[in-house]
């Protein structure tokens, strides 16, 4: 397979960010397309939901990769979603205060009618903080389009996390190791 741009259908700074870290040139569209209730166990759901995304990109999947992607953070079980607003983003970052969590990445290449779907899971363990802390940093750093109100490469990350278990990058909303790995298996000529 000749070295042809990548499409990445995400609207998300963090990937942008990471598929330049890693030299792989692509190009960014981002379609409207609906999020769908699925009945797949919550560990599955992040694969389900990038497995539903690439079909609005079948028309450029015959010619190119189309990378489509889903995170999700588990606490006790339950999805934790983007805030809303200031008052959602405090209160979650609240419920993930002091414990541990799981944050989930489900990844699709799109290529020529095949989808390649995998998964990333990371564990993120945050220290526990004084709730001043919290708002300081949903105040300054405005976290409502990330999953679970946070960024582990903003000043959270520096402050609350104790460790993680797995990927950092997974967390940052993109497996990219493994998505270079899996570009090598169907092909693609990188670097």
């Amino acid at each position: 397979m000749c070295m042809k741009p990548i499409v990445l259908a995400s609207a998300s700074p963090r990937r942008v960010q990471l598929l330049k870290m890693a030299g792989i040139p692509f190009q960014q569209i981002v379609r409207q397309h609906d999020e769908p209730a699925l009945n797949v166990p919550l560990e599955r759901l992040p694969e389900a939901l990038a497995a539903h995304k690439a079909q609005y990109y079948e028309d450029l999947a015959q010619q190119t990769i189309v990378l489509t992607a889903d995170t999700i953070v588990i606490l006790n079980h339950e999805k934790i979603g983007k805030p809303k607003d200031e008052s959602e983003a405090i209160q979650l970052l609240e419920q993930l205060n002091g414990k541990m969590h799981r944050v989930i990445t489900g990844v699709c290449l799109f290529y020529q009618q095949k989808r390649y779907v995998f998964s990333e899971e990371t564990k993120v363990y945050f220290h526990k903080v004084p709730h001043h802390w919290i708002v300081h940093y949903v105040r300054n750093y405005s976290p409502f389009d990330k999953a679970g109100a946070y960024g582990i490469q903003e000043w959270w990350g520096a402050v609350a996390i104790q460790r993680i278990e797995g990927d950092f990058f997974n967390v940052m909303g993109l497996p990219i190791a493994k998505v270079v790995q899996w570009l090598n298996k169907i092909g693609y000529d990188f670097p």
